[in-house]
């Protein structure tokens, strides 16, 4: 393979001009530039990433972490954080839970590797981490944005939505269809973002003289296979109920997975809301009303947030990102 060094003596110059008309990184003639891009062509010269990264200080990475690369949440987050890293001339690396060890260690771990890799900056999409795992960081921490999560050490990295107003928002929907024998589906109880739209759900049903304490409620793990197990309980326990909210989409789908297989008609027998408004929602059957959360914004502000940090782009960032709801064929009003 050659090297730059070839590409010096094939062009007949020094290897500091040939290595700043590679880079475009310093004043070279246009007759010597020709003659590099000629030897370059020549040789099929293709400059090494690590060389380039140790010349300009920048490797053009961005790492991503996030706590597990399956489902439809993750899926097109990612995609927006790759789009956006391609179109500045960045590239995304990415980590993931992985190994023996719990939610915590597995986060370290993965911001360990992408640590090693040399990545410029980092995004972080996990609740398992305290502020002391951020200070560990040094002075990493300046090149980091958090989503999803907040973190009182650097909230002005931090990029989340309103999970509370998103409960609120769910509860509010299912009242206004005539609801108030309702079902709940949750998420891990271990999960800040899942209890927040939790405890808004049952504030609004305070708020509209229903006892939160009276819920039919299943903490799972936003699997379809849990919403499919919950949904056989909800059944089985016998308890009526006109309307159920899925923390997400995914237990959603599966809960709808299995009125169908039990012969529970959605949303003439069962009105089923869900959670993020995921792809998976669009195209399930029935078509699953969901409450929108803003992913898409978020994640565009914090990678523009994090390119200021980064490569001092000056790109504008927004921190406000409307929560709405979707309604689509799985809700319906109840008959007075």
């Amino acid at each position: 393979m050659a090297t730059i060094k070839d590409v010096a003596r094939l062009a007949g110059v020094g290897l500091g001009t040939a290595s700043r008309a590679i880079n475009g990184s310093g004043p070279v003639s246009p007759a010597t530039l020709e003659k590099v891009q000629k030897a370059i062509e020549a040789l099929d010269f293709r400059p090494s990433h690590a060389a380039r990264a140790l010349l300009s200080g920048s490797s053009k990475m961005v790492g991503v972490y996030i706590p597990a690369l399956s489902g439809t949440f993750y899926t097109p987050i990612l995609q927006i954080i790759d789009t956006q890293l391609r179109a500045a001339g960045l590239h995304m690396v990415v980590a993931f839970g992985v190994g023996l060890g719990d939610d915590r260690r597995q986060a370290i771990e993965g911001i360990e590797f992408l640590v090693e890799r040399g990545c410029d900056g980092l995004i972080v999409m996990t609740s398992a981490l305290g502020e002391d795992d951020i200070a560990a960081l040094g002075s990493r921490v300046a090149r980091l944005v958090a989503l999803n999560h907040s973190f009182a050490s650097i909230p002005e990295q931090c990029f989340t939505v309103d999970h509370e107003l998103g409960g609120r928002l769910a509860a509010r929907t299912l009242l206004e269809h005539g609801h108030r024998q309702i079902a709940v589906i949750a998420g891990p109880q271990a999960l800040p973002d899942n209890v927040a739209r939790i405890e808004g759900f049952k504030a609004e049903l305070a708020a509209h003289d229903i006892d939160p304490a009276g819920l039919w409620l299943r903490w799972s793990d936003f699997s379809p296979a849990g919403g499919w197990d919950c949904a056989r309980a909800l059944v089985a326990d016998g308890r009526p109920c006109s309307a159920l909210f899925c923390a997400n989409d995914e237990m959603a789908v599966g809960a709808l997975s299995y009125f169908q297989e039990a012969g529970i008609r959605v949303p003439q027998d069962l009105s089923v809301l869900g959670y993020d408004d995921t792809p998976s929602a669009e195209f399930s059957a029935p078509r699953l009303s969901s409450v929108r959360m803003p992913w898409r914004q978020m994640t565009l502000n914090g990678i523009n947030a994090l390119l200021n940090l980064c490569y001092d782009l000056g790109r504008p960032v927004a921190r406000d990102f409307p929560v709405t709801v979707t309604l689509r064929a799985s809700v319906a009003r109840l008959p007075s």
